[in-house]
């Protein structure tokens, strides 16, 4: 079975850096809305289809959540979708805010 992988920001930040993954913003929209990771996308119930009907599976997967617990779940979710290469950022957007966006 497919699964995704825990990575540290450290190491989402290297493959966004590469860039070729989509990055992934499971946080409410307000939260969204108020500071993000450049180039990620909300998702949310009403886009998470057409994502998924868009995206090639082989795209690397970059999901955040606030503190890295959320997006294990959604991670697990488009793992088992069948895409390659899913990683849920552990620290979530508190950690990479500290770190990468004064």
């Amino acid at each position: 079975m497919t699964t995704f992988k825990r990575i540290s920001v450290d190491q989402a930040k290297q493959i966004i850096d590469q860039g070729d993954a989509r990055i992934m913003d499971v946080r409410d929209q307000q939260s969204y809305q108020r500071a993000h990771i450049e180039g990620a996308v909300l998702l949310d119930n009403n886009n998470v289809g057409d994502f998924i009907a868009n995206t090639p599976q082989d795209t690397p997967l970059i999901i955040y959540c606030y503190h890295g617990n959320s997006s294990q779940g959604v991670g697990q979710f488009f793992a088992e979708k069948g895409f390659e290469q899913v990683y849920s950022m552990d620290g979530g957007f508190e950690q990479w805010r500290t770190l990468y966006q004064p």
